[in-house]
């Protein structure tokens, strides 16, 4: 009976003990991840950031705030925008940014998830509002570049570091994309004529070479004459062309001399 008695007191501590155990714990153990990292306060003091691997936290003293070290992505939502050439466009982007500081990411900023995404949407429409449009659809790379370093800017006292902006697409008006399919079809037209304008001043300089030649040598015009007559006898025809040289004629065209009355 004693035995029993003794059973039952160890018993009556050891279940407390165990449910104590259960709930404390859970609040002591922490295991953070490799990419993690825990910003500690204790008595709502900064303690500092521990992680990763395993963590012991005083209960009731001690609070975590768990940080993603991860490089994180943020849809930038449309913005609508005027350009530095006052042209309207509605223009998005994606950005990629990661946590280099977890205290500073805490303690100097509520919610920096939300805080760079409004920086991200405020520089977007500013940074737009100062390109031009063929800046913005030509050089967009210059543009990702430049609002990059302005968000890096901003939110480096954060903690935090932008690796990377991507504006994704750039929505023009109906009537804009009218005027400047026009333009491209005018551009197309005017190389079309220059270069037909500078094949025939090439012609032209070549017929030019030619006469030079034939006139200092007659006998290649006879060549040609010739050449010539042999071309169009060679086809099917039943009537036969042949070219009369204008020298043969020059003779006629002369006009007599008038005779003196002395002769």
């Amino acid at each position: 009976m004693e035995q029993l008695q003794d059973l039952l007191n160890l018993t009556s501590w050891i279940i407390p003990i165990l449910l104590l155990a259960s709930i404390i714990l859970p609040a002591m153990i922490r295991i953070l991840r490799e990419y993690e990292r825990g910003v500690i306060f204790r008595l709502g003091k900064l303690l500092r950031a521990k992680g990763p691997g395993l963590v012991i936290l005083i209960p009731i003293v001690d609070r975590m705030v768990k940080v993603d070290l991860r490089v994180i992505t943020i849809d930038v939502p449309k913005q609508e925008a005027m350009t530095g050439d006052n042209v309207p466009v509605t223009v998005d982007a994606v950005l990629y940014f990661r946590v280099v500081d977890p205290e500073a990411a805490i303690i100097k900023v509520e919610d920096y998830m939300r805080a760079t995404a409004l920086i991200a949407q405020t520089t977007l429409r500013s940074v737009i509002g100062q390109a031009e449009l063929d800046d913005l659809l030509a050089r967009r790379d210059k543009i990702n570049q430049t609002l990059q370093e302005s968000i890096d800017r901003s939110t480096d006292p954060w903690g935090i570091k932008v690796t990377s902006v991507e504006v994704k697409d750039v929505v023009l008006p109906d009537s804009m994309k009218r005027a400047m399919a026009k333009q491209a079809e005018s551009e197309r037209e005017r190389r079309a004529k220059i270069i037909n304008s500078e094949g025939e001043f090439q012609a032209a300089e070549k017929l030019v070479q030619a006469g030079k030649m034939i006139a200092e040598q007659p006998i290649a015009l006879q060549l040609r004459f010739l050449q010539t007559v042999r071309e169009i006898s060679s086809e099917h025809n039943t009537h036969t062309i042949l070219p009369l040289p204008i020298d043969l004629l020059e003779p006629y065209l002369r006009k007599p001399k008038k005779e003196s009355p002395e002769g």
